[in-house]
C-alpha cells in the first residue's frame, strides 16, 4: 500500500510539475479548458484561488486532522505529507489542464530574446529545486508519509531549514517559484492575471509559515528572522552559519 500510495503521489506530481512548465512557458495559451467567454474568467479565477485556499487550509491544524483522516485505518496520520502532496499535484494539475486561454498573446520573444527567457526560465526551476531539497525534499515532495509507513516507523521531519539558499533568504521556495511566474518567453493576459495573483500569495503566504516556526522552534527561529531577510538578499544575509543555528 505505501509503495502504491508513493507511485502514484510521484507520478501525479510530476504530472502537475510538468504541465505548470509547459502551460506557462506558452503564456497559459495552450492548455484544454474550453468555457466559452465571460464565464472562462470566472473558471479561471476559481481555477487560481482553489490552490493557495486549500494549500494554505490543509497545513492549519484543522486541515492536518483533516489530512490524518482521509485514508481510512491507522496510517492516515503517517501518511499526511503524502495525502497534501497527491492534493496538491491534483490541483496543479487542474489548473494547468482545464484553464481556458483567452487566445489573445500580447508579446511572444524570439530570436536572443527567446533564448535569455528560456534561461533565465531553467534557472528559477532549478532554484525551486535546490530550494526544495534545501527544506527537505521527503517533506515536499510527500515522500516522508509512504517512506515512514513502509518501515514502520513514524514521520520524522528534518529540522528548521537554515542551510544552502535558506542561508540567503528565509523563503526561496516561494521567491522562485514567482520567478518561474515572471520569466515566461510568452505574455497573455492568462499570464499576467496568474503571475501578479500567485505572486501575491508568494509574499504573503509564508507569514503562515513563519507563524507555524515561530510556535515550533521559538527563540531560535527569532534568531534566524533577525538575521536573514525575508525575500530579497541583501550582503548581510550571507552571515547565517550552522554554528549560530
Amino acid at each position: 500500500m505505501a509503495l502504491l500510495l508513493g507511485a502514484l503521489t510521484h507520478l501525479l506530481f510530476a504530472a502537475g510539475v510538468l504541465a505548470m512548465m509547459i502551460a506557462m512557458f506558452h503564456g497559459m495559451s495552450q492548455t484544454f479548458g474550453q468555457v466559452p467567454s465571460p464565464g472562462s474568467w470566472a473558471v479561471n479565477a476559481l481555477l487560481i484561488i482553489q490552490f493557495p485556499l486549500v494549500h494554505s487550509l490543509l497545513l492549519t491544524p484543522r486541515g492536518t486532522r483533516w489530512l490524518a483522516r482521509m485514508v481510512p485505518g491507522p496510517h492516515g496520520r503517517t501518511l499526511t505529507t503524502t495525502t497534501y502532496a497527491l492534493i496538491a499535484a491534483v490541483q496543479l494539475l487542474l489548473l494547468f489542464t482545464l484553464w481556458t486561454p483567452s487566445g489573445i498573446v500580447w508579446w511572444q520573444s524570439e530570436g536572443v530574446a527567446f533564448w535569455m527567457l528560456c534561461g533565465a526560465y531553467a534557472l528559477a526551476w532549478l532554484m525551486l529545486t535546490k530550494a526544495s531539497f534545501d527544506a527537505g525534499v521527503e517533506v515536499q515532495s510527500g515522500a516522508l508519509g509512504w517512506m515512514s509507513m513502509l518501515a514502520a516507523t513514524k514521520p520524522r521531519f528534518p529540522d528548521m531549514p537554515t542551510l544552502g539558499l535558506f542561508r540567503v533568504i528565509r523563503q526561496p521556495i516561494y521567491v522562485a517559484f514567482a520567478l518561474t511566474l515572471w520569466t515566461v518567453p510568452v505574455w497573455t493576459p492568462d499570464q499576467l492575471m496568474l503571475a501578479v495573483s500567485f505572486t501575491a500569495y508568494c509574499l504573503l503566504a509564508p507569514k503562515l509559515k513563519e507563524r507555524r516556526f515561530l510556535k515550533r522552534y521559538g527563540e531560535r527561529f527569532r534568531r534566524y528572522q533577525s538575521a536573514v531577510p525575508y525575500a530579497l538578499p541583501t550582503p548581510g544575509s550571507f552571515i547565517w552559519r550552522r554554528g549560530r543555528d
